[in-house]
């Protein structure tokens, strides 16, 4: 019996989560994409407070890889503008590759510090 690629991921989530934590000073940044769409915030776990939200919907951009750069300069800014510069990256069981890591590249390019 196969395991689907989710259940999968969703592991490896897990595993992510329980060595992150996300603080005020130093919130994390989770992600996450769908077929439609891909979507940012900035969390603090202590709170269990979402401080920040991005998503492609909300840009009325496409769901490829430009448009994750996009969204990672774009939460970067928000940040910046609630003085956040310091984050903690949660690719939430994504492969470091392709729009999760476009996302991220845009991020630094924002000016936000991993």
């Amino acid at each position: 019996m196969k395991i689907s690629r989710n259940k999968l991921r969703i592991h490896r989530k897990r595993r992510i989560k329980a060595k992150i934590r996300g603080t005020k000073e130093l919130p994390r940044l989770a992600v996450f994409k769908s077929l439609s769409g891909i979507y940012a915030q900035v969390i603090d776990d202590e709170k269990g407070m979402t401080l920040i939200s991005v998503t492609s919907k909300e840009l009325k951009i496409k769901n490829d890889i430009k448009s994750a750069e996009k969204i990672g300069e774009a939460i970067a800014k928000k940040c910046l503008n609630k003085k956040i510069d310091k984050i903690v990256f949660d690719r939430s069981g994504y492969k470091y590759h392709g729009k999760i890591k476009a996302l991220a590249d845009g991020a630094r390019k924002g000016g936000l510090k991993f």
